[in-house]
């Protein structure tokens, strides 16, 4: 799966289940958390998302908003934990 991909399955994802606005123009550096869109609760979802949909695993401690504040950190995450 190209990282393309993985970033417009992981936007709908967001703006369907952590929103939900499934028509809200999310682009890719728009702060999610820091932003007030998602509290860090959601972040676990995001995790569960993740292996269900990627077949990777984001350990708790990768889970924060440092890591996660963006739909891109989030993509990089991810092809991250892919390797």
């Amino acid at each position: 799966m190209s990282p393309e991909e993985v970033r417009e399955r992981l936007r709908a994802f967001v703006r369907t289940e952590l929103l939900p606005k499934p028509d809200y123009p999310l682009a890719d550096d728009e702060p999610l958390i820091t932003g007030g869109l998602i509290d860090s609760f959601s972040l676990a979802r995001v995790g569960v998302f993740a292996e269900d949909a990627f077949g990777v695993y984001l350990p708790d401690a990768d889970l924060t908003v440092a890591n996660m504040d963006t739909i891109e950190r989030m993509v990089s995450s991810i092809l991250r934990a892919r390797r």
